[in-house]
């Protein structure tokens, strides 16, 4: 609770309400790019806000790149599912799920 979580992509913060193709996940703070692009290749680095402390903290960057040998990794396609055994919301109130579908 009272922890966000946003990534800066080489300096500039990623924009992600404009892009179908990335999402994090305000659960875990990872981020999940849907189809990976030529353009996408640069560093990746998280910030996790403390919103109650008014602190931030930013991690060490993560380079992304693109295979030179043309080699596609393999997924089969599946549904990653991570709710709690059992979820508690008070009435009137707001739960929010995440569900990811993976797959080539």
């Amino acid at each position: 609770p009272g922890l966000s979580y946003t990534w800066i992509f080489n300096n500039d913060t990623l924009d992600l309400q404009e892009d179908g193709r990335r999402f994090v996940s305000q659960e875990t703070g990872n981020l999940y790019l849907a189809k990976v692009e030529p353009w996408d290749v640069g560093n990746y680095t998280c910030v996790v806000t403390n919103t109650e402390a008014q602190q931030s903290v930013r991690g060490p960057p993560t380079p992304l790149t693109l295979r030179s040998d043309g080699v596609m990794g393999e997924y089969e396609p599946k549904i990653e599912v991570r709710f709690p055994e059992t979820t508690y919301a008070a009435k009137g109130s707001s739960v929010r799920l995440e569900c990811f579908a993976l797959g080539k």
